[in-house]
């Protein structure tokens, strides 16, 4: 049950439950800052410094949106949020959208390719490298793409 101060003129049950569901977003944001994902725990924003890491973070959060957001349709996430939107209530448990129901099915997403986490993803990712020697007048490039 949401109880909120603002009229119904001003905000619906639908905007209501819009707004909570907004703020929980933030709040699992500031966990995941908080906690396993970058530990910057605890913040005191006393100094100068300390406020640029927090926004350091928040930036990172905001990259890490934007990355999942170009990422959906090979990740298992819905990408196709009008479409999961048109289905659902703004007041019941979401559901899925039929191209997410599928992703989850087949484990593929709609090129063929194999579906993946974004955590999964990200460790993969975190094992690529490209190293550049230098030896003497000579130059070569290596990249490492084992997991």
């Amino acid at each position: 049950m949401l109880r909120t101060s603002l009229g119904a003129a001003r905000l619906d049950a639908a905007g209501t439950v819009a707004a909570d569901n907004s703020l929980s977003r933030v709040e699992r944001a500031f966990r995941s800052l908080k906690t396993v994902d970058l530990e910057v725990r605890p913040v005191f924003h006393r100094t100068e410094h300390r406020v640029r890491a927090h926004l350091l973070c928040l930036l990172a959060d905001d990259l890490e949106g934007q990355m999942r957001q170009a990422l959906a349709p090979i990740l298992f996430a819905d990408h196709d949020r009008p479409a999961a939107e048109a289905l659902r209530s703004p007041v019941a448990s979401a559901t899925p959208s039929p191209a997410a129901r599928r992703k989850a099915a087949t484990k593929r997403c709609e090129t063929g390719e194999p579906v993946v986490s974004f955590r999964s993803l990200m460790r993969h990712l975190a094992t690529l490298t490209r190293n550049t020697v230098r030896l003497a007048a000579t130059t070569f490039t290596a990249a490492n793409t084992t997991t």
